[in-house]
């Protein structure tokens, strides 16, 4: 159990905030690069760890990430014009660069110094991946860049997506990392759903009393729940959770694999990226097709935005005979808006003080302890896990295993990211 002053200590991520200064020291994945798809397209709002930014692409294809207000009046640099070279605000045409610089201030260009000493507040970006990544931490611990598998793909073996959870970060992160909820709320889908269905794995997350084994990792946690298979053996799904907010899902059969990331957009809403590739061949059409309509880990978005047809609002478009008839679990059509409806049913924060835990929680409460203990560490001047790319370069997995084997013994060789197939059933 957590106090509800470890509890405020863990989901508070604005600037200043023990965790919003850990949350700092790492790339974030801030949006899409198709959200600024050309030059001096229209610029787009951006809310990361309770900061309003502004993204906008230059005439030189660069990409800003700045202050949305302009520091004049104040006013919203979203209706400003993207223009020869930067965003120019629409209130008295101060202008500024990708970087933050003052480049013109019409009334004052007189003298030319007053724009000098005038600046946006600014985050460096990068892109890879189809996203575009920004770094928001004290400029002199800027950390190597990450090198996540996906990342590295050719783009026609990925598939990269977000959405927007009514949430906290760490409620939507916490059901990342609970395998054991998958018996029971996604029970119908893993026969259905055309990114699960068909495979020896989904059968055996019948079982619905997995037991856990949960190691530290050099940037995380490593997580492997066991079921029962065939003859007796060990059916293992190895969940891998990276510092701060990354998940890889365990894979079934050769399908693709799966992973999230959990971002705070400020303390009760978050960003669910979620991030699908294949090691080893493109994904194919049906594939695509299933992802962009919202089938597998992904939902279907209210067309020109990253808000889900199914919110709390419509009550998740809530299917109560196909909830008495076990096509879904739980009645919500889905398994990335089954996952959302319930935790966001807890609150915007839910107060972990009156929570009741029990064994299959050993990852989510070690996951609480090595966040509480990362964001002490960098209160007192020690670079947190998972920076170091090399923590990135891992795989989620899922095998068989004789019983007598410990898990120990294999688990390194199985999340290596290595040529070829990955390992699955």
């Amino acid at each position: 159990m957590v106090t509800q002053a470890q509890n405020a200590k863990l989901v508070r991520t604005g600037p200043g905030t023990p965790m919003g200064n850990l949350f700092r020291r790492y790339w974030i994945p801030a949006f899409l690069s198709e959200e600024v798809p050309t030059p001096d397209c229209p610029p787009v709002r951006v809310k990361l760890l309770s900061e309003d930014l502004l993204a906008f692409r230059d005439s030189e294809g660069r990409v800003g990430l700045v202050d949305e207000f302009c520091p004049h009046r104040r006013v919203s640099l979203w209706f400003g014009r993207n223009e020869m070279g930067g965003i120019r605000c629409a209130y008295h045409g101060w202008k500024f660069s990708a970087s933050g610089e003052c480049l013109e201030v019409p009334s004052e260009e007189a003298s030319g110094t007053f724009k000098k000493s005038v600046r946006l507040l600014s985050y460096p970006c990068i892109e890879q991946g189809g996203v575009v990544w920004t770094y928001m931490g004290p400029p002199e611990l800027k950390p190597p860049f990450p090198e996540f598998e996906w990342m590295q793909v050719p783009a026609s073996h990925r598939y990269v997506c977000k959405r927007i959870q009514e949430s906290n970060y760490l409620q939507a992160m916490e059901g990342g990392i609970d395998s054991s909820h998958v018996s029971f709320l996604h029970s119908g889908e893993l026969h259905t759903d055309p990114l699960h269905k068909g495979t020896q794995g989904a059968q055996y997350q019948r079982d619905a009393t997995p037991q856990f084994e949960v190691m530290e990792s050099a940037g995380g946690l490593l997580i492997g729940a066991r079921r029962r298979a065939d003859g007796g053996k060990s059916y293992w799904r190895i969940t891998q959770w990276i510092m701060p907010w990354y998940t890889m899902i365990p894979p079934y059969g050769d399908h693709a694999l799966h992973g999230h990331a959990w971002v705070p957009m400020d303390d009760e809403n978050c960003y669910v990226w979620s991030m699908t590739h294949h090691p080893s061949r493109p994904l194919s059409t049906d594939e695509r097709a299933a992802m962009e309509s919202g089938q597998g880990i992904y939902a279907e978005l209210i067309p020109g935005t990253y808000r889900t047809v199914a919110n709390k609002r419509n009550d998740y478009l809530i299917d109560r005979e196909a909830q008495k008839k076990g096509i879904y679990y739980s009645g919500v059509k889905g398994i990335a808006m089954q996952d959302a409806s319930l935790q966001e049913s807890m609150g915007p924060i839910v107060d972990r003080s009156l929570e009741r835990l029990a064994s299959t929680d050993i990852a989510i409460v070690k996951a609480r302890r090595r966040l509480l203990a990362a964001a002490d560490a960098v209160a007192d001047g020690t670079q947190p896990p998972g920076l170091d790319p090399a923590t990135h370069r891992v795989r989620s997995a899922s095998f068989v295993l004789p019983p007598e084997v410990p898990l120990a013994d294999v688990v390194e060789e199985v999340t290596a990211v290595v040529e070829g197939a990955h390992t699955s059933i």
